[in-house]
């Protein structure tokens, strides 16, 4: 494990694989660094891969006031650390998360690849998202970390039965411990109506891979669609039989494909 100061001073950790062209993996609600060690394998192969720990999970830090601008500054710093320039691949809120870095640093990020960023404008949604960030707002500040998992799981469709032996697991205290940083992932970079950001990635020139698994929830093809339709410098691809907890070993080649289309390979 290694770790670099972030612009607040907080200490963000992070592992170093291989060797090449650099790659920063920028992961989603819950996640921890080695949540995509298959993933940061296979890739360093032929680049340098950065797995990190977003801000206040696993063993990196934490500053009082939360904002979407220190998770940038997080990136910025691991970039920097990395040589002045490095590829983003972020997942599902992650995805959200990287392409605010990409639309922020400009030509540090070489290449961006995103893999369905859980973005709706479907008016449908939103109640059912408010009443969800409410209740985990609500679970959050009385301390009750578990109830805020539950509503996690319960949001994404999980059956009460299966939440319940989930409770019972030895990964349970573990997902209790980084459960404030849903309010992050969901208040923070998705935002209180998780509209799909067009207008944001419509200002990012930097050449961009949408991806989306044909087994996932319906919205996702929708949103990467807009969000390849917006961006200037984009592509769309669709994994198929994926879902949104995709197949490391399928995406991989994909990203690297991608990545190295940066060098001319």
């Amino acid at each position: 494990m290694n770790t670099v100061t972030s612009a607040d001073g907080t200490a963000i950790a992070y592992d170093k694989r291989g060797q090449g062209p650099a790659v920063i993996l920028v992961d989603g609600a819950m996640s921890l660094r080695q949540s995509k060690l298959e993933l940061a394998e296979l890739l360093a192969t032929s680049f340098t891969v950065v797995s990190y720990d977003r801000r206040v999970r696993g063993d990196s830090g934490d500053t009082r006031t939360y904002g979407v601008a220190r998770e940038v500054e997080d990136i910025a710093a691991l970039v920097d650390e990395a040589g002045g320039q490095a590829s983003l691949f972020g997942h599902s809120s992650g995805g959200t998360l990287a392409l605010e870095a990409a639309a922020q640093l400009g030509g540090k990020v070489g290449r961006l690849a995103l893999y369905e960023p859980p973005h709706t404008d479907d008016p449908a949604d939103r109640g059912p998202w408010g009443t969800y960030i409410a209740q985990l707002t609500e679970a959050l500040a009385a301390g009750r970390n578990a109830d805020a998992v539950a509503l996690f799981m319960g949001f994404l469709g999980l059956p009460d039965e299966q939440i319940a032996g989930m409770r019972q697991a030895p990964s349970w205290p573990g997902m209790e411990a980084v459960a404030p940083t849903l309010a992050y992932d969901h208040t923070g970079v998705l935002g209180p109506d998780r509209a799909v950001p067009a207008a944001r990635a419509a200002g990012v020139a930097t050449p961009a891979l949408l991806m989306y698994g044909d087994a996932s929830f319906p919205f996702m093809r929708e949103t990467a669609e807009k969000l390849t339709k917006a961006m200037p410098n984009a592509q769309l691809r669709v994994l198929e039989g994926q879902t949104h907890d995709v197949n490391q070993a399928i995406l991989a080649p994909v990203l690297a494909s991608f990545f190295a289309e940066g060098r001319g390979e």
